[in-house]
């Protein structure tokens, strides 16, 4: 086993572990991927000012997001087809989070069930991410589960009402469990660990939809099912209406736009995700973080404001949290982790992350994550 101490050396051992249609869908963008990109590159692009003789003793990451204790300013984003990176992946990442003291997101396209999280963290509470379909009467339903199962918080996700281009999950036809081709039977023969793990759990299916809706018999109708039930008509009357039926904490995901942003304050949300995706969407989208310093601008303390999208250590959070992040939100770090190593590697994903984010706070001056500001960026080097 290779000495572990990035989020990159994550990626690598997950990419060696993954069947290459689930590793693409996790690590790639839409179109030319630029945005998918420009998430992590903006970042680096950001200098820190670095102080000394200043006591480090006594550190503290520990903050709220929506009213909620966390370790960290850190929760794991909904990723789709979770637990086909890792069998039970979903429920792995899961207890790795309720152990850590973090927020735990499901998303809708899961592999495990929102009542299997909730069965296996003996109900501990977590966030379920809801997409909008046309069958109304499903997404009530959703959300009396997602009530029922102890979900502290719904993260609504506004920017999938289409699916954008993505040229990788085409080519490798991504579907969950994989067909049986000869590419993909060629490619699983390399991958025995994740082989044996998959024929040791039942879950293999969209959890939250199968056997949920009426006619899904098999995979072929389920693909139809999706395909034709994302809502292209989504709009702020909808949100009302979610907001209502959910009845607690309300979080807008895909935020990207100034105006957008005053539109999630006036919708009475408790908090909004500036996100692009992760690249997914929109390509040529700005990145969140270059995103972010306009919409926290526009809104001030009216909402919560969290973003997502290209955070690959705890620089990344910190830089993200001077520039107003109360929150933020990993994906593809998060799967890496899972992919590699199962819930260890999900634990060792938020040990170096917090590990990072800790360090580099100290450098930069400071002992609690609760007086980070814009004053630990050189100026000039980050977006206004």
């Amino acid at each position: 086993m290779p000495v572990i101490t990035t989020i990159e050396d994550l990626r690598v051992l997950a990419k060696k572990r993954v069947p290459r249609m689930f590793y693409d869908y996790a690590d790639s963008g839409s179109w030319t991927e630029s945005t998918y990109r420009a998430n992590s590159s903006d970042f680096q692009a950001i200098k820190l000012r670095q102080r000394v003789a200043v006591n480090m003793e006594n550190r503290s990451t520990a903050t709220q997001m929506i009213g909620q204790r966390v370790a960290m300013p850190v929760a794991i984003a909904p990723t789709g087809l979770t637990g086909m990176q890792h069998a039970d992946g979903e429920i792995l990442g899961a207890l790795a989070a309720k152990k850590f003291g973090i927020p735990f997101t499901l998303s809708t396209m899961s592999i495990c069930s929102i009542e299997d999280i909730a069965q296996a963290t003996d109900r501990h509470p977590f966030w379920f991410q809801l997409y909008v379909m046309k069958d109304r009467g499903f997404i009530e339903r959703l959300i009396d589960r997602a009530k029922a199962a102890n979900c502290s918080a719904l993260v609504l996700t506004l920017d999938l009402q289409i699916l954008g281009q993505r040229h990788k999950d085409l080519k490798n036809g991504l579907s969950a469990p994989p067909r049986l081709t000869v590419a993909n039977i060629l490619n699983l023969m390399t991958k025995p660990r994740w082989c044996l793990g998959m024929l040791g759990t039942p879950r293999r299916n969209f959890g939250n939809i199968f056997g949920h809706v009426d006619g899904i018999e098999n995979m072929g109708s389920l693909s139809e099912w999706t395909a034709k039930q994302f809502d292209p008509g989504l709009n702020w009357g909808d949100v009302e209406w979610i907001k209502k039926r959910w009845g607690g904490k309300l979080i807008l995901k895909g935020i990207q736009d100034t105006e957008d942003a005053r539109l999630a304050v006036d919708s009475g949300a408790d908090a909004l995700i500036v996100s692009n995706h992760g690249g997914r969407q929109l390509d040529g989208a700005e990145s969140s973080i270059r995103a972010l310093p306009a919409i926290v601008e526009a809104v001030g303390q009216r909402i919560e404001v969290h973003m997502d999208g290209g955070i690959r250590s705890g620089q990344d959070v910190l830089k993200a949290r001077a520039l107003g992040a109360k929150g933020t939100y990993i994906g593809r770090s998060f799967l890496y982790g899972l992919g590699a190593m199962g819930e260890d590697g999900v634990t060792k994903a938020l040990q170096i992350i917090h590990r990072e984010l800790d360090l580099t706070m100290a450098f930069c001056g400071h002992t609690n994550i609760e007086t980070v500001d814009r004053s630990i960026l050189l100026p000039g080097t980050f977006p206004t």
